[in-house]
């Protein structure tokens, strides 16, 4: 189970990062806050965290009209967790 699922790059995330030395992932949803805060040291060397916070983001309705109507749906269920580094940086944007 892989409990980092991949990095939340909005514009808030970009000046929480700049501010406040906090990063958001998006996460498994049965993840714990130990859990993350260990994932993150390892994918990322030489960060330290000091804080952890989990929210779960909740599913929305979504819809489109097509040809044949429209098209009802949901969007998926989700956790983020906001990581606040000690010591450290980390770029998303080296790794691409």
């Amino acid at each position: 189970m892989s409990v980092i699922k991949k990095p939340v790059i909005t514009e808030k995330m970009s000046r929480l990062q700049e501010e406040a030395d906090k990063y958001t992932f998006e996460v498994d949803l049965n993840a714990t806050k130990p859990e993350i805060k260990k994932a993150v040291e390892a994918t990322y060397p030489g960060v330290k965290v000091a804080k952890v916070n989990t929210a779960i983001m909740p599913s929305k309705p979504k819809g489109r009209y097509t040809r044949s109507g429209y098209q009802g749906g949901r969007t998926k269920l989700w956790k983020k967790a906001i990581v606040t580094i000690k010591e450290g940086e980390i770029d998303f944007f080296a790794e691409i």
